[in-house]
């Protein structure tokens, strides 16, 4: 069946969006840079519909992906969740992906890189720590090998123990120790490497040597 396009207005709600009306009766919307070739008295069989449809239905994921993107920096994994989810076909997903990876959207080498570069400078981790967080985001684990290779956890713990030892300078060298090790243990860091990292900052705040007079166990 071949019909006519009779009307083609902006939708009120979305100026990026157009009605496409087909023998003087509206027939469905199309993102404007779907329907951006369409002009009037033109004649649209079933097949070319069905086309334009499928076309606008990547569109729009794909601009969804962007939306994403755009709140916060995302894996791959991260991107297709939050479309299946909101029912975006698989064979959609994967066809807007050619898109984001071809223009470097999406990228989970770099964006591993950035996540293990930004928690070592904010707020410090271990390596397993931030391996597994990485595993959580959906990176794979030879992605992950890779952005977590030169991680020193002994520097690390040394850097998020500093950052919080002036919450904590007013206490004796017990309290302090059991405190800074509760600390780096919740960011990943074992028990040898926390250790030497709390002694380390206690003897620059305090001085070596000062008040320790016996260790105290978690």
């Amino acid at each position: 069946m071949v019909r006519r396009i009779t009307a083609l207005t902006l939708q009120k709600r979305n100026h990026q969006r157009v009605n496409v009306y087909l023998d003087g009766e509206f027939a469905f919307g199309l993102a404007r840079i779907v329907a951006a070739w369409l002009h009037l008295g033109m004649e649209l069989d079933d097949v070319k519909i069905t086309q334009l449809r499928a076309e606008d239905e990547r569109e729009v994921a794909f601009q969804r992906a962007l939306k994403l993107i755009d709140y916060r920096p995302r894996t791959a994994a991260e991107i297709r969740e939050k479309l299946e989810r909101q029912a975006v076909s698989e064979k959609t997903i994967d066809s807007i992906f050619e898109r984001l990876q071809t223009s470097g959207l999406v990228d989970d080498t770099q964006f591993a890189k950035n996540w293990v570069e930004n928690r070592a400078e904010l707020r410090p981790r271990s390596r397993r720590a931030l391996s597994y967080e990485l595993k959580q985001r959906g990176v794979d684990q030879e992605t992950i090998a890779q952005a977590v290779e030169t991680i020193d956890d002994d520097q690390l713990a040394y850097q998020a123990a500093l950052r919080q030892a002036h919450k904590n300078d007013n206490l004796d060298w017990r309290e302090f120790r059991l405190k800074l090790l509760r600390h780096l243990a919740q960011r990943g860091f074992n028990y040898e490497t926390s250790s030497e990292a709390v002694r380390r900052v206690w003897e620059e705040t305090h001085g070596a040597g000062q008040n320790l007079d016996g260790e105290a166990d978690l």
